[in-house]
């Protein structure tokens, strides 16, 4: 099990941005969550095995990266979450 912390900064609030992480998140077995902070930049924790972590990683890229423009992302502690949620 891996945990990654990433923070997206871009045009990535008030435009779905969180929802469509969530849905492209339900397509592997991850769980975790996404949320705005609030200097309008947007908070990921996710985790899983290693193969679905980087297979969501990818795929939400390929659906949201000309939202983003720059990308902070660090190892993190696996929480144990049994779902993916956005948070508020």
């Amino acid at each position: 099990m891996i945990a990654r912390h990433i923070r997206f900064e871009g045009r990535v609030q008030g435009v779905g941005f969180r929802a469509r992480t969530r849905r492209v998140a339900q397509r592997f077995a991850v769980t975790g969550d996404v949320r705005n902070l609030p200097d309008g930049a947007v908070d990921l924790h996710v985790e899983g095995i290693e193969s679905e972590v980087s297979a969501f990683l990818e795929a939400h890229q390929e659906a949201l990266g000309h939202l983003i423009r720059a990308t902070t992302s660090a190892d993190a502690q696996p929480r144990g979450d049994k779902t993916f949620e956005v948070t508020w």
